[in-house]
């Protein structure tokens, strides 16, 4: 049976565009009723009164709500906010949203953007959720978890387009560069930059597959990717699954070794992403569209090989990455020496693409529910479809010049264990280590 499919009202390309335009209708009459009654006491006791659909009738009486929605829709209207602060974690997982400062990406679609460089995810999630950021880059799973209320109380946030895919490794210290074999790391202590991170999960399930338990044989504890290299150097800890340029930094300064590479492990998974509430989407969605589509022109820009060492080049210095330019090209470039003596050539150690695939949702979902982040019965595809916004992202990727795929599901295997992301249950059962 196909994946993408006509919705029923015939208008849509599929059933998310259709919920995707209900939306759209939503937010329109929502501003619409504000602007008309912005008490919102007398406005709730008029829709109490009226109802919801003498209200609109009424509206569309007066005000012209139709050619509303289709400029909504078009995304054209004024920008409701041009000063925004976005905040990130100085790491290439951020290239797009980073780089789009320096090089002109968002005043080219009328905003003035400050990119924050912040400490640490649980910083990211708190400043955004507070509203001292406007949106952030955020990992790809903690858009999920913050709708879902794991971790924290739950708020509707979305993830409109994934900043990277691959881009991490594994970095072991020095000492252990005779220890590869995982069957042998019973005791080690791990790096992860967040519990609710591809980081965490990648290195659970890469453990768990040489048939280490995660919880029991090895240590994982929670370090910003910043202060990762010094906890290496101290002993503190045996390795981390990180983002880079973190890995590198450790081979550049002698402290740690590239053991692999998470493009080992799944081949193309989401790592960072663009994230913002579902507040700021549904009240500022002009502003919020230039934002979103600002960061996918410069991830457009960055997926070109050929402008990886220039975007090295801009985004090295201390006020986004805070790296020696070397290290920053060898990550983007994909040339890099990997502490062994070894001068290895991948050209996709890290890509870009944002396209927020459904099926990386329902796999991210599987693992907060394999590791018992997750309790009770989850809506996998319910929940995919209202925080990974594929519909906005395939509209904007289409006016930047590419061509968005079709479907919004798709099947992969992680370490040759093939996902299908219609039957998540079955797979979470499948895993002999667990904690569901």
């Amino acid at each position: 049976m196909p994946l993408f499919r006509s919705c029923a009202c015939a208008r849509h390309g599929s059933p998310d565009e259709h919920e995707r335009a209900l939306v759209e209708d939503r937010v329109v009459e929502q501003a619409v009723m504000r602007a008309l009654l912005p008490e919102s006491v007398l406005r709730r006791k008029f829709l109490e009164v009226v109802g919801a659909g003498t209200a609109l009738a009424a509206l569309s009486a007066v005000f012209p709500l139709g050619a509303a929605k289709e400029a909504f829709a078009q995304g054209s209207g004024k920008l409701e906010k041009t000063k925004l602060n976005v905040g990130f974690i100085p790491i290439t997982c951020a290239t797009p949203i980073i780089m789009a400062h320096p090089m002109g990406f968002y005043s080219k679609h009328g905003l003035d953007v400050e990119v924050v460089k912040t400490a640490g995810w649980a910083v990211i999630r708190d400043k955004t959720l507070n509203k001292e950021y406007d949106a952030a880059h955020m990992l790809s799973p903690m858009p999920l978890a913050i709708t879902l209320g794991a971790g924290a109380n739950a708020v509707p946030y979305t993830m409109p387009a994934v900043e990277n895919i691959n881009g991490q490794a594994i970095t072991l210290a020095m000492k252990h560069k005779d220890r590869r074999d995982p069957k042998s790391w019973k005791g080690f202590k791990f790096a992860v930059p967040f519990d609710y991170s591809m980081h965490n999960y990648l290195l659970r399930y890469y453990v768990a597959e040489h048939g280490l338990d995660p919880d029991r044989d090895i240590q994982i504890r929670a370090v910003p990717p910043p202060e990762m290299v010094a906890n290496l150097r101290a002993d503190n800890i045996d390795g981390f699954l990180a983002p880079d340029p973190v890995n590198q930094r450790a081979v550049y300064d002698g402290v740690g070794f590239i053991h692999l590479l998470s493009k080992e492990i799944w081949d193309g998974h989401p790592c960072c992403a663009f994230a913002a509430s579902r507040e700021f989407v549904s009240t500022m969605p002009n502003t919020y569209r230039a934002l979103l589509k600002a960061i996918i022109d410069a991830t457009a820009y960055a997926r070109k090989p050929d402008n990886r060492k220039e975007i090295a080049a801009a985004i090295a210095p201390a006020n986004y990455l805070n790296q020696p330019p070397t290290v920053v090209e060898q990550v983007l470039t994909g040339t890099f020496a990997d502490g062994l003596g070894n001068v290895r050539k991948v050209p996709d150690r890290i890509d870009f693409d944002p396209f927020p695939w459904h099926s990386f949702a329902v796999w991210i979902l599987t693992q907060m529910k394999r590791w018992g982040q997750l309790k009770g019965d989850v809506d996998y595809q319910s929940v995919a479809r209202e925080v990974f916004l594929a519909t906005d992202a395939a509209k904007l990727m289409s006016e930047v010049g590419w061509t968005p795929p079709k479907s919004t599901y798709k099947s992969f295997s992680v370490m040759g264990r093939s996902f299908d992301p219609m039957k998540p249950k079955e797979y979470v059962d499948s895993f002999a280590i667990k904690r569901a």
